[in-house]
């Protein structure tokens, strides 16, 4: 069964290479093209379809603008596609982001958007990016398994909650917590996760709704 999980991994690996190389791959590995800067609606749905089950994410603009903006734009190009849900810590969070492939994922790394003053509370279910200090927030995003309000007083502005399919949110795969090194994950890609990590839930397709 362990063989067999590993060859379809590794199938959808590929299929997701082929699909980020085809038509999008120029778009996605370009965060200034204007397909990955377009306003984002007032508000809006986005599905995820994940090896898990899948979960509906409601987003309103005017809580984080510039968040929501970003998450529009990487959903409706299919960022998201085929990547991991790298970092599971059970009562906090569930994290994901750094894009699978090491050139796209490159490309982002610097991409930051501006600070959005934080108008909501990281509430359980809420939707919110990461960030390394003021005006770093790229790609990397995570859902609260908790009420963590205490993440407000440090700039985490959340931009929108989940409104179907928590129950699949809380049964992402958290067997390796937070063991996967992003600094490999961005340097190797999803074959580092596929060889360290092969039991990780992943997005099938996340789409605007």
């Amino acid at each position: 069964m362990r063989i067999r999980h590993l060859a379809f991994l590794a199938l959808l690996s590929t299929l997701a290479a082929c699909a980020s190389r085809g038509g999008n791959h120029q778009i996605l590995a370009n965060p200034g093209h204007p397909k990955m800067n377009e306003k984002a609606p007032a508000s809006f749905n986005a599905e995820f379809k994940t090896s898990a089950g899948a979960f509906v994410i409601e987003v309103t603009r005017d809580l984080a603008p510039h968040g929501a903006d970003r998450f529009y734009n990487l959903v409706n190009n299919g960022y998201f596609d085929g990547q991991r849900f790298f970092r599971v810590v059970p009562g906090f969070v569930v994290q994901f982001g750094i894009h699978g492939d090491p050139q796209i994922s490159a490309a982002w790394r610097d991409a930051n958007i501006p600070d959005d003053p934080v108008a909501g509370t990281n509430a359980r279910g809420t939707i919110t990016f990461a960030t390394a200090g003021p005006n770093t927030r790229t790609t990397q995003l995570f859902i609260n398994y908790r009420d963590n309000g205490r993440l407000d007083g440090m700039g985490f502005s959340p931009f929108g909650k989940i409104i179907e399919g928590m129950d699949v949110v809380d049964k992402i795969n958290s067997e390796y917590g937070e063991q996967p090194s992003q600094g490999k994950i961005q340097a190797e890609g999803n074959a580092y996760l596929e060889s360290k990590f092969p039991k990780l839930d992943y997005i099938e397709h996340a789409r605007i709704k």
